[in-house]
Protein backbone atom coordinates (compact mmCIF):
# COMPACT_ATOMS: atom_id res chain seq x y z
CA UNK A 1 0.00 0.00 0.00
CA UNK A 2 0.97 3.47 -0.90
CA UNK A 3 1.38 6.14 1.72
CA UNK A 4 2.11 9.89 1.60
CA UNK A 5 3.35 11.82 4.52
CA UNK A 6 2.90 15.47 4.41
CA UNK A 7 5.18 17.79 6.69
CA UNK A 8 6.70 21.27 7.51
CA UNK A 9 3.80 23.36 7.76
CA UNK A 10 3.60 25.71 10.87
CA UNK A 11 2.72 29.16 12.10
CA UNK A 12 4.54 31.35 9.98
CA UNK A 13 4.25 35.48 10.06
CA UNK A 14 3.44 37.08 6.70
CA UNK A 15 6.67 37.64 4.15
CA UNK A 16 8.07 34.35 6.30
CA UNK A 17 8.73 31.16 4.29
CA UNK A 18 7.64 27.65 4.82
CA UNK A 19 8.95 24.46 2.89
CA UNK A 20 6.51 21.46 3.01
CA UNK A 21 8.06 17.69 2.08
CA UNK A 22 5.70 15.09 1.32
CA UNK A 23 7.54 11.38 0.88
CA UNK A 24 5.81 8.06 -0.24
CA UNK A 25 6.27 4.61 1.17
CA UNK A 26 5.51 1.51 -0.36
CA UNK A 27 6.34 -0.83 -3.01
CA UNK A 28 5.60 0.84 -6.53
CA UNK A 29 7.26 1.35 -10.05
CA UNK A 30 7.66 5.11 -10.37
CA UNK A 31 5.69 8.07 -9.62
CA UNK A 32 4.74 10.21 -12.44
CA UNK A 33 3.33 13.72 -11.71
CA UNK A 34 3.41 15.16 -8.15
CA UNK A 35 1.34 17.99 -7.16
CA UNK A 36 0.42 20.23 -3.77
CA UNK A 37 -3.43 21.51 -3.32
CA UNK A 38 -4.20 23.73 -0.71
CA UNK A 39 -7.78 23.73 0.90
CA UNK A 40 -8.41 27.12 2.64
CA UNK A 41 -11.63 27.36 5.16
CA UNK A 42 -15.01 27.21 3.59
CA UNK A 43 -13.48 26.94 -0.11
CA UNK A 44 -13.03 24.05 -2.29
CA UNK A 45 -9.38 22.06 -2.61
CA UNK A 46 -7.34 23.88 -5.54
CA UNK A 47 -4.57 22.88 -7.41
CA UNK A 48 -1.46 24.95 -6.03
CA UNK A 49 1.64 23.57 -8.20
CA UNK A 50 2.52 19.95 -9.98
CA UNK A 51 5.39 19.01 -11.48
CA UNK A 52 6.02 16.09 -14.08
CA UNK A 53 8.40 12.95 -14.02
CA UNK A 54 10.21 15.15 -16.93
CA UNK A 55 10.10 17.94 -14.80
CA UNK A 56 7.85 20.68 -16.08
CA UNK A 57 6.43 22.76 -13.18
CA UNK A 58 3.18 24.49 -13.47
CA UNK A 59 2.01 27.33 -10.80
CA UNK A 60 -1.17 29.05 -10.00
CA UNK A 61 -1.52 32.52 -10.92
CA UNK A 62 -1.69 33.53 -6.84
CA UNK A 63 2.13 31.85 -6.32
CA UNK A 64 4.32 32.19 -9.08
CA UNK A 65 7.13 33.96 -7.81
CA UNK A 66 6.84 32.64 -4.62
CA UNK A 67 6.52 28.94 -4.44
CA UNK A 68 8.77 26.42 -6.09
CA UNK A 69 7.84 23.10 -6.25
CA UNK A 70 11.03 20.19 -6.70
CA UNK A 71 11.17 16.71 -6.74
CA UNK A 72 13.75 13.88 -5.41
CA UNK A 73 12.99 10.91 -7.35
CA UNK A 74 15.55 8.63 -5.28
CA UNK A 75 13.74 9.64 -2.16
CA UNK A 76 10.44 9.46 -3.59
CA UNK A 77 9.54 12.94 -2.30
CA UNK A 78 8.45 16.62 -3.84
CA UNK A 79 8.97 19.85 -2.13
CA UNK A 80 6.91 23.01 -1.83
CA UNK A 81 9.33 25.71 -1.24
CA UNK A 82 6.76 28.91 -0.14
CA UNK A 83 8.69 32.58 0.28
CA UNK A 84 7.09 35.49 1.02
CA UNK A 85 3.94 33.84 2.18
CA UNK A 86 0.86 35.99 2.56
CA UNK A 87 -2.53 35.47 5.30
CA UNK A 88 -4.34 33.65 1.64
CA UNK A 89 -1.63 31.11 2.11
CA UNK A 90 -3.48 30.17 4.96
CA UNK A 91 -4.85 26.42 4.48
CA UNK A 92 -4.48 22.49 4.37
CA UNK A 93 -1.70 21.74 2.68
CA UNK A 94 -2.06 18.11 0.38
CA UNK A 95 0.23 16.43 -1.87
CA UNK A 96 -0.78 14.32 -4.50
CA UNK A 97 1.41 11.46 -6.70
CA UNK A 98 0.25 9.84 -9.54
CA UNK A 99 1.82 6.22 -8.53
CA UNK A 100 2.84 3.62 -11.64
CA UNK A 101 2.37 -0.15 -10.07
CA UNK A 102 4.21 -1.67 -12.23
CA UNK A 103 5.72 -1.13 -15.73
CA UNK A 104 3.30 -0.30 -18.42
CA UNK A 105 0.50 0.12 -16.24
CA UNK A 106 -1.89 2.79 -15.34
CA UNK A 107 -1.13 5.25 -12.69
CA UNK A 108 -3.41 5.36 -9.75
CA UNK A 109 -3.64 8.83 -7.46
CA UNK A 110 -2.53 9.20 -3.99
CA UNK A 111 -3.08 11.86 -1.77
CA UNK A 112 -1.56 12.55 1.36
CA UNK A 113 -3.70 13.52 4.93
CA UNK A 114 -2.40 16.98 4.52
CA UNK A 115 -0.29 19.51 6.83
CA UNK A 116 -1.69 23.12 8.26
CA UNK A 117 0.03 25.94 7.04
CA UNK A 118 -1.12 29.42 9.04
CA UNK A 119 -0.01 32.47 8.46
CA UNK A 120 -1.10 35.42 10.58
CA UNK A 121 1.22 37.96 12.84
Amino acid sequence: QVQLVESGGGLVQPGGSLRLSCAASGTFFMVNAMGWYRQAPGKQRELVAEITSGGDMNYIAAVKGRFTISRDNRKRTVYLQMNSLLPEDTALYYCKMEVLPGPFMRGVDFWGKGTLVTVSS
